[in-house]
This record gives structure tokens, sequence and C-alpha cells, in this order.
């Protein structure tokens, strides 16, 4: 009987500690990735040089590369720190608990979430049961290891609850609203929602469902609402000179610059996020021009709301690499606010780093003044240290119609997530004809063009001079440049009719511009010069004639003015008449 005893408190406490220990487990999160292939090559990659590396799902699909586990969290804590002083592992990495992950992927046919199995005693001898039985009853009666305390009955919850402060309970809410058992008001209130909500939290981590969360569930509840902010270390910045006081997540940013009118903060590690701290002195309209301005910045990606009030703007702009959030107000003639720019597909850590931004961001005395940290070297392509959006490339199109369509080169349209004309006004493809190499643009707005293309109805003579209107440095000048050249051609080398050959030193942003007599008249558009693979003199260039291009034009409905003929036109008069149907065609992605 006594040997039935031990052996039976033997099992009892041996599966005690080992339930305990599978509760209170930790890992190291090092990398998140968006599919299961990526993530099995790069959890591969960390086996390499790391022990206890496995992989996880960690919904959403998504799925993490994590270490351990780890019998405590202090015990993760601690090797973090070792590992990312070391270089062994992103700065970004955290701790995490056993609840923020599914199903395992690796090591294949592994279950590292599952506790160690207790030893079958019933498989041993009697005198080695008893043996070993009485052992362990031995070294559980000497193990001075610390052991938690028992969990709370419900009366005692109620009575720790009830010493808890209003801030502490409307905490507690938001740690069960960010876990998704709650999505009532944040009031400290705690009614029939928010006992249903900790009800759910502990079916769902394994606890007895009462609705009473005791003091050890809420600080794990806790536990898991801040892992996420592990190695952010979330500081309090004062910055006189901006006038701005705020906690800046100082584990993945380091402070840069004051260039008027950012304080500037870039990535300190792996991780791409920038904090740009915003300050300027400025009534309405140089708010309003800051939020057209900040709109042209590569770390403010075109899709995204936003939204601009009389006195603030908010922007959110996202694209397939990132995320950045904007926040700005004006107040007694002080522009302020913050920028925070995070990788894409981090929703949890960005949105919880943004929140306290958010939430300590304060106004002190000071503003940067204008002119703060501007340098000798200066870009075109630079906004106070900051890369402004460029087109991946412009060409020239001409206006056709009354209304804005424009006519202009394939080369300028193929590929583009957005196409914009003279920088501002969005345009889509109403046509195309690959095989002539034009395409038809239609304004998202009604545009009102200074002139319009007439196009000649009879063959131009050859030898005849010839002008071409196009942004030959793709926008840089701001206004279209005139070349000048002569008609060689009525085909092309290959013969094609539908061509002109055309002696002129064109250069590329000049593709898809009007090419025009003495008169005025549009005997062609401009085409690329690719030489169809084939290394070309410098001054050969070919146009689609004036006859292609107005039968592709009613085709496709639109319709054509043609030239009535006329005398020479003055030069002044025919670079006016170029210049004011021509416009710029970017490509954007």
């Amino acid at each position: 009987m006594t040997r039935l005893f031990f052996a039976s408190l033997f099992a009892l406490v041996f599966c005690l500690r080992a339930v305990s220990a599978q509760e209170d487990r930790a890992w190291i999160r090092v990398e998140a990735l968006p599919s299961l292939l990526e993530a099995e090559d790069r959890v591969r990659d960390y086996a390499e040089f790391l022990p206890n590396v496995n992989g996880f799902a960690i919904g959403s699909g998504w799925y993490a590369v994590v270490l351990g586990p780890y019998d405590t969290r202090n015990a993760a804590t601690g090797e973090l720190r070792v590992l990312r002083g070391q270089g062994r592992i992103p700065r970004d990495s955290f701790v995490v608990t056993t609840s923020s992950l599914q199903r395992q992927f690796w090591p294949v046919g592994a279950d590292a979430q599952s506790p160690t199995p207790a030893v079958e005693t019933s498989d041993l001898p009697e005198s080695d049961e008893t043996e070993q039985a009485e052992e362990t009853a031995q070294d559980t009666v000497v193990d001075e290891t610390p052991q938690a305390e028992p969990e709370e009955t419900v009366a005692e919850a109620r009575r720790s609850e009830a010493q808890m402060t209003g801030q502490e309970k409307r905490d507690l809410q938001v740690a069960l609203q960010w876990a998704g058992f709650y999505n009532a008001a944040i009031d400290g209130a705690y009614g029939a929602g928010t006992r249903r909500a900790m009800a759910a939290w502990q079916e769902a981590n394994g606890f007895e469902a009462t609705g009473v969360m005791t003091t050890r569930q809420r600080a794990l509840a806790l536990q898991n609402y801040n892992a996420v902010l592990d190695g952010m270390d979330l500081q309090l910045v004062t910055d006189d000179r901006a006038g701005i006081e705020m906690r800046v997540p100082l584990g993945v940013v380091k402070f840069e610059a004051h260039e008027s009118p950012f304080a500037r903060y870039v990535p300190s590690g792996d991780l791409p996020a920038q904090v740009l701290l915003i300050s300027q002195e400025g009534d309405q309209r140089r708010l309003f021009g800051l939020y057209d301005i900040l709109q042209t910045l590569e770390v403010v990606p075109l899709d995204g709301p936003r939204e601009r009030r009389n006195s603030g703007f908010t922007i959110t702009g996202t694209n397939k690499d990132i995320v950045s959030h904007t926040e700005v107000s004006l107040r007694d003639g002080e522009i302020k606010g913050f920028m925070l720019v995070w990788p894409a597909g981090d929703e949890e850590r960005r949105t919880r780093v943004l929140q306290e931004m958010s939430d300590s961001f304060t106004r002190i005395p000071g503003v940067l003044p204008s002119g703060v940290g501007v340098g000798d070297t200066q870009s075109v392509d630079l906004l106070s240290g900051l890369q402004i959006r460029t087109p991946r490339l412009s060409r020239t199109g001409f206006f056709v119609s009354d209304n804005g369509t424009v006519l202009t080169t394939t080369e300028a349209v193929d590929g583009c997530t957005r196409i914009t004309l003279d920088g501002k006004t969005e345009a889509r493809v109403a046509s195309s004809d690959a095989a002539l190499g034009m395409a038809l643009l239609t304004p998202e707005t009604t545009l009102a063009p200074l002139e319009v293309a007439e196009l000649a109805t009879s063959a131009p003579r050859l030898q005849s001079e010839i002008a071409v209107a196009g942004f030959s440095y793709e926008g840089v000048l701001g206004a279209p440049s005139m070349t000048f050249g002569k008609l060689v051609d009525l085909r092309g080398l290959d013969g094609n009719e539908a061509r002109d050959r055309v002696s002129l030193k064109a250069l590329p942003g000049d593709a898809g511009g009007p090419v025009m007599d003495r008169s005025g008249a549009v005997i062609g558009m401009l085409l690329p010069r690719d030489g169809e693979g084939r290394t070309l003199p410098e001054e050969v260039s070919f146009s689609v004639d004036a006859g292609a291009l107005q039968a592709a034009m009613r085709k496709a409905g639109v319709s054509v003015r043609t030239a009535r003929g006329g005398p020479e036109m003055a030069p002044e008069d025919l670079t006016n008449k170029a210049r004011g149907m021509a416009v710029l065609v970017s490509c954007w992605e």
C-alpha cells in the first residue's frame, strides 16, 4: 500500500509540474513570413547556426520562426538579450508565450508544445517502482525551488479584483479587446459584457470559465498583450528644438538629424522602421501645403485612407513593403505631428507602437525654425533628407481632343499601376495599338488644353523641316523642349508604310511627342529609339504617320481634328503651339 502511495504521489507531482511548465513556456520569436515556403527556407537557415529552432503558424496566413521553448519568460528574455547582443538574431526579435503559437510545421513531425511525458511506473518491477518513487518523494521534499502560488478561488479573485484601480480595470479590458474577446466600451465597468469576455478568455486559455479572472490570469492576459512590445524599448523622448514629447521605439530606431520640418529617426537594426517628428510654424495654408507635399514622399504610399480637416490631417499609406501613418495638427500658429513608417505584415506590433506614440504625443514650447539642418548638398529628389517619390519613367504625349484625351507611346503606359498627366492629373488607358506603338489616355478629370493637335491629311514633302515637342529630360525642366530635324522617308526601314523615318537627335523623354511640319500640322508621333534590336545612328528615329494615327483614333471613337493647310509659322509661334499641346506622361509603380 505504501509503495502504491509513493508511486501515485510521484506521478501526480510530475504531471502537475509538466502542466505548470507547459503554461509558463516562453519562446523567442525571431522572424515572421507571409508564406509557408518562405518560412521553411528561413527556419532551415536559422537551424544551421542556432539550436532549438522551431516553426509555427501564427494566424492570418503568417508563419513564425521561434527559438525555445524556455521554462520561464525570464529565461527567454535573458537568452534574447544574449543572442541580440551577439548579433545572431534580428534586433526586433521578442518573447512570446505558447498561447500565441498555433500549428507547428518545423521540425517535421515534432510537437514542441507538448509537455514531457511522465515516467510509466507500471512497466517497472515492483522493487524498482518503490525505490524510484521513494527517491522521487525525497527529491520533492528537499526541492527548494519556489513554487507558484495556488490559484485563487472565485471569492478571492473577486476580492483582489475589487482592489484594482480604474486604470487597471481599463487596461485589462484593452488586453481582452486586443485578444479578440471584448468589443464594448473601455470604461473600467465590469458588467455582463466584460464578464463574458473574461469567461471566453479563460476557456480559450485552459482555465475554468468563471467570468472572474484571478490575479495570475489578469497578469497573464496583460503579459500576452505587452509581449509584442518586447525589444521595442519605448522611451519618452523630449525634443526641445521641435517642441514635442512622445514615446519613441528606440529599440528599432535612432535619432539622425533635425532638418526642417522634421526630426528624423532612422532604422537602428534590421527592422526598416522610421519615425519623423514634424514641427514648423505656419497657418492653414501652410498646413494644407504640407498635406500635399507629404504625399509626394516615398515613405507615404499612395494607397490608404487620408483625411484633411481645417486644423489638421491624417494620412495612412500602404503598399506591399511598408505602412506609414501620419498625424498632424495646427494650433496657435504651430504645425506639429509625427509619422511612423513600419514594414508591412507586422500589424500587431505596428498598431501597438502607433497607439503608444499617439497616446503619448504632447506639445511643449518650441518649434523648428525653417532652414534648420539644410546643408550645402541638396537634391531635387530629396525633401529634408527624405526621398521624393519619382515615376518609373516619363515620356511625352499630346492633346487630341478638347476634353483632354492624350495620344502617347505605349512605352509610356506599359506595366504602370498609375499614370499621370503633367504630374498631377490621373489618367487611364482608353485604348492602345501595340502594332503602331500608340495609346490613347483619358484623364480622370476633364482638362481644357491650350492647343489641340490638328493632323495632316496629305503626305508631307521629303527632306522638309520638322519639329518635335518633347519632355527630353523626363520632366526635369518642367516644360517641353523643341528638337528640329528633317523628314527622310515615308516608310520604315522594313518598308512599313505606317511609319516615317526622320533625322533628328531625340532623347528617351521625347518619345510620344508630336512631329510637326512648319505650318503646325501634326504629321506623326515620335516613337522610342529601340532600333528593333539593332544599333542605329544617333540621328535616326521613326514616327507613326498621321494617316495611321487618324485611323486608330476613329476606331477608338475619338473625333479627329485635321489641318486645313496654311503658310509656315514663325518659329516662336510654332514653339508656342507645340508647347500648348504637349503633355508630360508619367508611369508610376
